[in-house]
């Protein structure tokens, strides 16, 4: 997380807000302050959308997800083709689960996580394809919820890098 202008000086303790001074009066000095602020928010709201893997490395790694999985555009251009056993991922990133149109397949406990809200983004992508029951269970803290995925990536690494690779390949989230 990036630093905020009221957390202390890793150098030297004092507030970072107070290394801003140019020799410029209080009212300069404030802005500068506040345009400081909207480059670091701004700066972790770039961040959380886009991906912290590795694209490359994830394109190899979704080798083991195209047993089951798919990438195919809207306009039905393949980008890696593979099975029907699960939901298509393009367009994964900022997708309500459970709601992929052309896939008739979900499991009830992946449906209700998204009505209660989930929005697939990195994070729970991670935890989910490492261990997608105890995510379902852990998310509708329902100990009887079942996934449909039973395969589990070990790494979570390599979870990061297949979400990389898949943001890398579906439109930006709305």
């Amino acid at each position: 997380m990036p630093a905020r202008l009221h957390d202390s000086c890793p150098n030297c303790g004092v507030p970072i807000a107070s290394h801003i001074n140019f020799g410029i009066g209080n009212q300069m000095k404030r802005i500068v302050a506040a345009a400081f602020g909207i480059v670091l928010v701004a700066g972790q709201a770039y961040a959380d959308g886009h991906a912290s893997g590795d694209p490359e490395a994830g394109d190899k790694a979704f080798r083991k997800c195209k047993t089951c999985h798919s990438i195919v555009s809207a306009d039905g251009d393949t980008i890696v083709k593979g099975g029907k056993t699960g939901p298509n991922l393009w367009g994964l990133p900022g997708r309500v689960a459970g709601t992929e149109e052309n896939f008739t397949k979900y499991k009830k406990a992946i449906v209700e996580a998204g009505d209660r809200g989930l929005v697939w983004n990195e994070d729970d992508f991670v935890i989910y394809a490492q261990d997608p029951q105890k995510f379902l269970r852990d998310y509708l803290d329902d100990n009887k919820a079942r996934s449909g995925m039973v395969f589990k990536l070990k790494k979570e690494e390599e979870a990061a890098d297949i979400w990389a690779f898949i943001s890398a390949n579906s439109p930006a989230p709305e």
